[in-house]
């Protein structure tokens, strides 16, 4: 009948899906990542310095070297804070050193058994996903977690100055929580994450719509009463999802389709 919606899927396998970034994407085969693909990763010789901070979940970047700053991390009240899933990619591929808040280095063995956990959020299935898409050149945010926000405004150094300094770091930190936090307790209406092609112009302080949404699929594909809700909820920005599937990470979007009417 007139007006008949139907919803089509396809995998990875179609670039159609998946916006290639720069060339990057070859053929079918590079359309997945295996948790034994290393070579696939691009590893860094400059190596910068992070401490993992256990009541924000994050690591705090004290020590910054090389270009991969433009697009990972938020910087919040002066400081750049990475996620633990931009954490262990880093990790990986040699660009980041962890230390705990004792100053003890933190192995990234260590760090892969905090995240197999999965406890306050983290998902080892959202950083197969990430580390897919970040090796492929995309620059990945967090669904509605700005990139940057203005710091606040400094004291001048009168007395009781560093009283209010530390209770505006306690405070940052609370809103760090609560910001982030939430975002990792995704409920079934909101995408995972926001994610743009590869852009030598990219910054954090105007980044620009996302070149597509993305949610990940779990337990099955989506029903069509989540497909409606986020697509009126994030309007003209395209969305896709995916599933990983024994390391494999593959990708697909719906389309709507007005059926002829029939005589």
């Amino acid at each position: 009948m007139e007006g008949e919606t139907s919803w089509d899927a396809s995998s990875s396998g179609s670039d159609s899906e998946l916006p290639a970034a720069e060339g990057l994407i070859r053929d079918e085969d590079d359309c997945s990542y295996s948790l034994g693909s290393a070579s696939k990763l691009q590893f860094r010789k400059a190596t910068s310095k992070g401490r993992w901070i256990d009541r924000l979940g994050m690591t705090e970047v004290i020590e910054r070297k090389g270009q991969i700053w433009t697009t990972t991390g938020i910087v919040r009240d002066g400081n750049l804070y990475c996620s633990i899933d931009e954490t262990l990619y880093l990790m990986e591929i040699g660009a980041l050193s962890l230390v705990d808040e004792d100053d003890l280095p933190l192995s990234l063995e260590g760090m892969y058994e905090r995240l197999a956990r999965e406890e306050g959020g983290y998902s080892w299935v959202r950083f197969e996903v990430y580390r897919y898409l970040k090796s492929l050149g995309y620059i990945i945010g967090r669904y509605g977690v700005p990139w940057r926000l203005k710091s606040a405004k400094r004291n001048d150094g009168s007395a009781g100055d560093q009283e209010r300094k530390d209770s505006e770091g306690i405070y940052s930190e609370q809103l760090l929580v609560k910001e982030f936090g939430n975002k990792l307790c995704l409920d079934d209406h909101v995408p995972d994450f926001d994610v743009h092609l590869p852009n030598g112009r990219f910054r954090k302080s105007s980044p620009g719509d996302p070149n597509f949404l993305l949610r990940i699929a779990r337990g099955g594909p989506p029903s069509r009463l989540e497909i409606d809700a986020l697509e009126r909820k994030n309007g003209s920005i395209p969305l896709k999802f995916c599933q990983v599937d024994n390391g494999r990470v593959s990708f697909f979007s719906f389309s709507k389709v007005c059926l002829p009417a029939l005589p």
